[in-house]
């Protein structure tokens, strides 16, 4: 069994656009995956550690917790062996309360990786590799998010480039979800259960031979 941690936040936890709603494990993209991984003849697991409103290194001045970085080494070490991490975030640094752009961002993102490889965990478990999952670019908020991401989609350009050279330089494995998936059109932000579909069976794809030995 190669387990495989999903750290990411709102837009993977699985929120239904303009509601308090959660899709179902098997309609989330990390449940897809674990699905689609499963019919292909692989023993996995999925564990999922999405969070709504996490940041990559941020914190939110409204709600504690929202930090990636905060207790990320322990995560990797209560959830040891992993097989493979995706970091999958982003999005709310891109919330009006901050001033970040795509480097920004991408350093964030950097940081969190280094904390995934210096984890403390047991002698003889693998360092998991890690892909970086660029979210797709945010469209005009819309709804009771607007106010939150007021500005959003202009801050966020360039996120997937930016994450592409940092996966690059640290020799991490790099998807973006842009090429498959967009944000929704009810909220601008968050995901439909069509792209939920779709990305979990392009990550399926991309997953299964990062599972394998090298």
């Amino acid at each position: 069994m190669q387990q495989i941690l999903v750290y990411a936040d709102s837009l993977s936890w699985g929120i239904v656009p303009l509601t308090r709603q959660r899709l179902p494990f098997e309609a989330r993209w990390p449940g897809v995956m674990e699905n689609r991984l499963i019919a292909k003849g692989r023993a996995v697991r999925v564990i999922e550690d999405c969070l709504n409103g996490r940041r990559t290194v941020w914190e939110d001045p409204f709600k504690p917790g929202r930090n990636g970085l905060a207790g990320l080494e322990q995560r990797i070490e209560s959830h040891s062996p992993l097989a493979l991490v995706i970091l999958m975030l982003g999005t709310n640094d891109f919330q009006s309360m901050h001033a970040h752009n795509a480097w920004h961002s991408a350093q964030g993102i950097a940081a969190l990786v280094a904390a995934i490889r210096r984890a403390p965990i047991e002698p003889g478990m693998p360092v998991p590799p890690v892909l970086v999952a660029a979210p797709p670019p945010i469209r005009s908020p819309k709804g009771p998010l607007a106010p939150k991401f007021a500005g959003g989609e202009a801050r966020c350009a360039g996120l997937a480039e930016a994450y592409r050279e940092v996966a690059r330089d640290l020799s991490c494995a790099f998807f973006d979800c842009a090429q498959v998936i967009s944000a929704s059109a009810e909220d601008g932000v968050h995901l439909d259960a069509d792209q939920h579909l779709r990305l979990g069976e392009t990550l399926a794809g991309i997953a299964g031979p990062l599972l394998d030995p090298h």
